[in-house]
């Protein structure tokens, strides 16, 4: 049996993808082994140093929960901003005047060609030397500031490549009916882009999340990354432990927005195969008079 992507293996290559299997497993296995047994060797799986996230709440209170507030901060800003920012721009080069679509599509270029780092450190240097932001406030701005240019840039493609993704039939259709095309953007095409754009939109809305870290690395923003060398330096050089917890703290924070959007997704198919207008006979007999069915010879 083929399909269209590929030919359906036959039995010696179905023999062939369990033994590759198993070697996979069995060399997984043993690595996870060596690197459980290294840390075993430093001491850095034994329960004193994993002890404080158990069984204390200051740690939690002085090191984490203000450095997961942070990067909250940061990254709701960032997303607030950047999603009808991006919409904006993405919209925009769609246009047809020249006048809007030339310096759309240049903003867009410039600021997704420049990596997010470069724009936190410019933005920290420009508030320094041209505004009264204070220094402890600086680098919350400086980030949120590279976040929205740089991400804003991103979803604004994001948004033109789900528009235009849509048949030509949905545009004409609105032309036909007598739509112009402000309306037919509002009412028909972005309704539609929005659910398969979606995907898309979550996965960089989760790059914003992880992305507030480079500022805790170049800009001493105290978000949750930072929070692990003092955290650790309190207590023991537990930094693996201190690692751990923090990236379980970002791998729930990410799955809970990705399954937001994964319910939200579904719930927007349901509404479009569940909703539907009826016309009435009256109303279709109303647009017969309209001449729209072209007239006699």
């Amino acid at each position: 049996m083929t399909s269209i992507l590929y030919d359906a293996p036959g039995p010696r290559a179905k023999r062939r993808n369990i033994l590759y299997s198993i070697g996979f497993l069995v060399v997984f296995a043993l690595v996870a082994w060596w690197v459980v047994v290294k840390l075993n060797d430093k001491h850095q799986l034994d329960w004193v140093k994993w002890k404080p996230f158990f069984t204390d709440i200051r740690p939690w209170e002085t090191y984490i929960w203000p450095g997961l507030e942070n990067t909250l901060t940061a990254a709701g800003f960032a997303m607030v901003i950047a999603l009808p920012l991006g919409a904006f721009f993405g919209i925009a080069r769609l246009s047809d005047h020249l006048a809007i679509r030339i310096p759309s599509g240049t903003v867009v270029e410039f600021f997704r060609a420049i990596p997010v780092l470069i724009l936190m450190i410019f933005a920290n240097a420009a508030y320094s030397e041209f505004t009264n932001v204070s220094s402890d406030d600086r680098p919350l701005y400086a980030v949120v500031t590279g976040l929205v240019l740089y991400n804003a840039s991103v979803l604004a493609e994001v948004v033109r490549a789900g528009i235009l993704a849509l048949p030509k039939g949905q545009t004409e259709a609105a032309y036909a009916i007598g739509l112009r095309k402000g309306q037919t953007m509002r009412a028909i095409l972005l309704p539609q882009s929005v659910t398969a754009m979606l995907p898309a939109i979550v996965s960089q809305l989760v790059v914003i999340v992880k992305d507030t870290a480079l500022g805790g690395a170049m800009l001493t923003f105290s978000e949750l990354l930072a929070s692990v060398r003092p955290m650790s330096a309190a207590y023991g050089a537990n930094t693996i432990a201190c690692f751990t917890i923090v990236a379980l703290i970002f791998i729930a924070i990410n799955f809970t927005l990705t399954t937001f959007a994964s319910w939200l997704e579904a719930r927007l198919r349901r509404a479009k195969k569940s909703t539907g207008a009826v016309l009435a006979p009256t109303a279709v007999a109303g647009t017969a008079g309209t001449g729209a069915g072209g007239g006699g010879i």
